[in-house]
């Protein structure tokens, strides 16, 4: 953090993050590791004369330094809520010596220097803007909500798949469809539940455990791309094909939602400027 420039960086990137965020941030910064009264918040940022509805002016600006810092109320890293008390910076601040190392250590060397009346961040891995968290969850909600329907429904018409696929496939193979969207329904049901309910409720490991779970993810995607194929006598075999060309790169688009929502964390500790040390 650099106080003077009113700018917040990580890996170099500078980050969105407006006055009145920033300025809890700050504050929070000077006292880490202790704890910051509502009232002390208030007193220092929302003047006596300042009409405002503090509450939830206050709570919406711990929620976007929790945006922007990656961090959850559930399980935070580095803000803390003490209920009815205040807040806790919970990270290391090390004060920087010279606000010049700051700038220098801040350009991006894969991207061009981010302007400091440039309104968009940049993703610290990917050097895309980053998005709200909120629209990249909920994409990410809708390709479970997606998967989900196709196996509801494939289940529901189980009966009437090794039909189709006998259109296809001679003799036992088209049993052998049959069979695999059966078992691969079922255990994708929970899958989905659980990716959906995670995305949900905000939880911030979602990204490392879909990570690990990945291969099984991928496999049972690409194999899931060829049911569109199962539509073809009613959508044409060229429309078939194009969705199935469209599925196979969905679970790579999950594992870049993930990562533009939850970026990964600075291994290093997150440094202030040289105003926030005592």
């Amino acid at each position: 953090m650099d106080r003077t420039a009113g700018e917040l960086r990580k890996m170099g990137v500078r980050l969105r993050l407006q006055e009145q965020p920033f300025q809890v941030l700050a504050l929070l910064l000077e006292r880490a590791g202790e704890v910051v009264t509502r009232d002390e918040l208030r007193e220092k940022l929302w003047p006596a004369d300042t009409f405002v509805d503090f509450d939830h002016s206050l709570n919406t600006a711990i929620n976007k330094v929790r945006e922007a810092l990656g961090d959850s109320a559930s399980s935070p890293r580095y803000v803390e809520t003490l209920a009815r008390r205040g807040y806790r910076f919970l990270g290391t601040v090390a004060p920087l010596e010279q606000s010049s190392t700051l700038h220098s250590a801040a350009q991006p060397r894969s991207a061009a220097p981010a302007s400091s009346d440039d309104p968009s961040a940049l993703h610290p891995g990917l050097n895309v803007p980053q998005p709200p968290r909120g629209v990249t969850r909920g994409l990410f909600g809708l390709i479970q909500v997606m998967y989900l329907t196709f196996y509801l429904l494939a289940l529901l018409h189980w009966a009437g798949i090794e039909a189709i696929a006998g259109m296809f496939l001679p003799g036992w193979s088209s049993f052998g469809v049959s069979v695999a969207v059966l078992v691969t329904g079922l255990v994708g049901i929970p899958l989905r539940c659980y990716l959906l309910s995670a995305a949900a409720f905000d939880y911030t490991g979602l990204a490392q455990s879909f990570q690990r779970i990945f291969l099984l993810i991928l496999i049972l995607d690409q194999l899931w791309a060829l049911a569109p194929f199962l539509l073809a006598p009613k959508i044409g075999f060229a429309a078939a094909f194009a969705a199935t060309a469209a599925l196979l790169y969905v679970p790579f688009s999950e594992r870049t939602l993930l990562r533009m929502a939850y970026p990964e964390r600075l291994k290093s500790p997150i440094s202030a400027g040289p105003s926030t040390s005592k």
